[in-house]
């Protein structure tokens, strides 16, 4: 089950909130304030924060923007006050939704599941995978088995293009068009030349799939089966 950090300064709330997500099968991980949040985190793999707005050493803004720097986790706000102004606030610190006190803990688990459903989805569609090959758009990596290969931008946007369109026949102005955009100025040779180098980084690194040349057209990504 996922790990679930309560971050408030109320021992009151952070019990509360424990009992009712621990019945619900959650790890739950309590701070009191921002700072030993931050201390969990470096720690612990958390799946969601539940963060307080008026805490000590670092208000729950404060610990929201810095989540947002380092973790790719929702983070629900919880607050006092039902103004327009906080929610703003908030909404620009970077959470995913907020909470306002007092609260019933069912409805805290029900926006918990919606947003871990939501980010589960949001990773499924930015991890492709064919074979032993996987290609993150959130992370600019791909991995094949133990091996992780860093790519310059262009060729990796390239290449996640091709995984998310195998077998396919793609033109040389449908990739500029998609990859460099419609604005831009220089001509066809560089699709020919940044496939040519990501032929020659994994030619010998994979066989999971092939970049073909289809004559007078364009290329296609072949995954190959079995």
């Amino acid at each position: 089950m996922p790990n679930i950090l309560i971050v408030d300064d109320d021992i009151n709330i952070l019990k509360l909130v424990e009992i009712h997500l621990s019945k619900q099968g959650y790890i739950v991980l309590l701070a009191k304030d921002g700072m030993e949040a931050l201390k969990i985190l470096q720690k612990k793999q958390c799946q969601l924060a539940v963060v307080d707005v008026m805490m000590p050493y670092l208000d729950g803004y404060e610990l929201t923007k810095e989540i947002r720097k380092k973790y790719d986790i929702p983070v629900i706000i919880l607050t006092a006050k039902n103004q327009m102004e906080d929610k703003e606030q908030g909404f620009q610190a970077g959470t995913d939704d907020y909470l306002v006190k007092p609260f019933e803990p069912k409805e805290l688990a029900f926006r918990i599941r919606a947003l871990l459903r939501r980010y589960d989805k949001q990773k499924d569609d930015s991890v492709i995978q064919i074979g032993n090959t996987m290609i993150n758009k959130k992370s600019y990596m791909v991995q094949i088995g133990d091996r992780t290969i860093i790519l310059p931008l262009k060729e990796f946007d390239l290449l996640y293009f091709l995984f998310t369109n195998p077998m396919q026949v793609l033109s040389r102005n449908h990739l500029i068009e998609q990859v460099w955009g419609v604005e831009y100025e220089g001509d066809e040779r560089t699709v020919d030349v940044h496939i040519k180098r990501l032929r020659g980084r994994f030619s010998n690194l994979t066989d999971d799939f092939q970049i073909k040349t289809v004559r007078g057209v364009g290329y296609l990504l072949e995954a190959r089966r079995g």
